[in-house]
């Protein structure tokens, strides 16, 4: 009979969450942005290693909320946010639907990326200390810019390139979001001698960024800032901009290492919630694996290196599960001690 309670009670705890009970506690919210198709079974997007992988047989459906969120019924929900500015205000509809208690969850958000080719290779997972945003900016054609300027974006405020304004009262105060350090310390620890899979297609590809010794490196786990823009950028020009903008709004404690269309949006979120009293921004972690390089190789046209296959798409998403899931166990097998207290804290 205890047998039987245990398995039924999951069902139970779903049931009674869409009834307007209380919301489902939750030890581990991992964050993927896309899923290519089904969530199991064919060729994979961010979602499916982790669906076929986990025990996440159980499915609630969140008003505001496209794909259902997953859950193993002991804590531990996957959900997948949509790409640019959806990601915002999905995450905002999940956290304020009332289905689930936020209020001590650690977030694992993870998903694939372009990296710099300066600072990690394809198939690379890097932990950020920032979450950049890289959507509010003044932009000329680069043709009728200024012919010194190095790229035609300029931070809201300012009248040149890569000088940081002083804020209006309607501008943003916000363009990098910093994660707790010690959280962040913590995961890059634990997970900073995971193997990350190698092939011969990447070996090949890497050869082809001479002068960049770390584009040349088998796939690793380092530290590196996300840079969230809903635009899909490319190039040498623009990932000056990215790193250079990277610095500029860290103060120069930042270095620019991924790219990606969705991670200011859900930082923004949950940000925003946190001071709500919905969520704690300080158990909020950002992982992002590599792809492809955001910009061209030495001797490679740019609309070729845009448009050529990721040949690190299939062992990025293998990072991406590898690197996070060894933090999400973590996490959710030693609740009783993290619950209240976050790893790497003192």
């Amino acid at each position: 009979m205890r047998r039987l309670l245990r398995a039924l009670l999951p069902a139970f705890l779903l049931c009674a969450a869409r009834l307007g009970a209380d919301p489902i506690p939750v030890k581990v919210a991992v964050v993927v942005t896309f899923e290519a198709g089904a969530d199991r079974g064919d060729r994979p997007g961010e979602f499916q290693f982790w669906v076929e992988r986990e025990n996440w047989t159980q499915k609630i459906d969140v008003p505001g909320v496209d794909h259902p969120v997953l859950t193993d019924g002991n804590g531990t929900i996957g959900v997948v946010s949509g790409t640019t500015v959806r990601s915002s205000n999905q995450i905002m509809a999940l956290a304020l639907s009332g289905v689930f208690d936020f209020s001590r969850t650690y977030w694992v958000v993870n998903g694939i990326a372009g990296v710099n080719p300066a600072v990690a290779s394809i198939g690379s997972a890097a932990w950020a200390h920032y979450v950049i945003d890289g959507d509010v900016a003044y932009e000329i054609d680069a043709r009728e810019a200024d012919a010194s300027w190095p790229y035609a974006i300029v931070p809201i405020g300012s009248k040149t390139p890569n000088q940081k304004p002083t804020y209006e009262k309607w501008e943003p105060d916000t363009m990098a979001y910093p994660l707790d350090p010690a959280l962040v310390g913590w995961a890059y620890a634990l997970t900073k001698d995971v193997q990350i899979p190698d092939s011969d297609q990447m070996r090949a590809y890497r050869a082809s960024y001479g002068g960049f010794p770390n584009a040349q490196r088998p796939p690793f786990v380092l530290c590196g800032e996300t840079f969230g823009s809903c635009r899909y950028w490319h190039g040498k020009a623009m990932t000056q901009w990215a790193s250079d903008w990277t610095r500029l709004w860290t103060n120069g404690k930042g270095v620019f290492a991924m790219s990606d269309m969705e991670d200011q949006g859900i930082a923004a979120a949950l940000s925003r919630l946190s001071k709500m009293g919905r969520v704690d921004f300080r158990r909020v972690l950002f992982l992002r694996t590599a792809s492809n390089y955001c910009m061209q190789a030495p001797r490679q046209d740019v609309n070729n290196s845009l448009h050529s296959e990721y040949a690190g798409y299939i062992p990025s998403l293998e990072a991406a599960y590898r690197v996070g899931s060894r933090v999400t166990h973590e996490l959710a097998a030693r609740w009783g001690e993290y619950r209240d207290r976050a790893p790497g804290s003192n």
